[in-house]
């Protein structure tokens, strides 16, 4: 008999334990599904978000369970702000080894009414968040020789939807920039990667509902059928637990040799 773990049976081990993480936009939805999954594999966890109490909440609760948890506060568009809170979790945590890039946020709009203030905040928070929350983590993880970028962009990343040109933009472009990283970081055993769901049931999606109804001129009830699943095989919203276990695997030594992959989670959406 093969033992787990030799001859040709690996061991299915997505342990992060002795990892510092940063998860961006933790408070809710996906980032709080991936900060609890990170916690569960024993990684060292900062919320990042930019509410204060949904930061403190989720931390308090991985602390309940019995890990270990920081809350920081801050706007990924702003420089300044994302060098401080780099910096506090780098500190509060003994070390950074994982980055998530998780915060976002959604408009709806056709191209010729979109506001140029929605385009500048969407692009801002998705895009150059990204970069500059990569930017900042990045020497800590040089400096271990190890880490993990992981972005979370969207179906969107790869394929488009009318009246979501910013958001289209943006994860489109995140896609771009991890590829790049992934060229750039390897040498220093560093991996990144996006994760690019569907649908999942977050309060993003939830909220995106009626302004979907409006511009496609449809009742509200009908847009999760014909609008959001329609593409799909599988005909559901997806779990937020369901993204956070396809980050812990990204985030394990087990995806070690896995970097610049776009890490479908949609449905079949693209099997078409």
């Amino acid at each position: 008999m093969i033992r787990k773990g030799v001859g040709l049976v690996p061991s299915w081990d997505l342990s992060v334990a002795g990892k510092a993480a940063v998860v961006t936009g933790a408070g809710s939805g996906i980032g709080r599904a991936t900060a609890l999954a990170l916690a569960a594999g024993g990684a060292a966890v900062c919320i990042a978000d930019l509410r204060p109490d949904a930061g403190r909440s989720v931390a308090s609760e991985i602390e309940r369970a019995g890990g270990r948890a920081i809350s920081v506060t801050g706007d990924v568009s702003r420089p300044d702000d994302v060098r401080r809170f780099i910096g506090e979790a780098a500190r509060g945590l003994g070390r950074l080894d994982i980055l998530v890039n998780n915060a976002g946020l959604q408009y709806i709009a056709p191209i010729h009414e979109y506001p140029e203030e929605k385009w500048q905040l969407l692009i801002g928070v998705m895009l150059t968040g990204t970069f500059l929350c990569t930017k900042y983590a990045l020497p800590h993880m040089m400096a271990n020789k190890w880490g993990r970028v992981v972005n979370i962009a969207s179906i969107h990343g790869v394929i488009a939807s009318p009246f979501k040109s910013a958001y289209t933009a943006a994860k489109h472009g995140i896609v771009g920039f991890t590829r790049v990283l992934a060229l750039e970081a390897a040498e220093h055993g560093i991996t990144a990667n996006a994760i690019c769901p569907g649908y999942v049931r977050t309060p993003l999606v939830e909220g995106q509902i009626a302004d979907q109804a409006k511009v496609h001129g449809i009742p509200p009830q009908e847009v999760l059928e014909k609008i959001m699943l329609e593409p799909a095989a599988i005909k559901r919203l997806l779990e937020p637990d369901e993204i956070a276990g396809a980050v812990r695997y990204l985030c394990s030594d087990l995806a070690s040799g896995i970097t610049g992959t776009t890490f479908l989670v949609d449905q079949g959406w693209t099997a078409r």
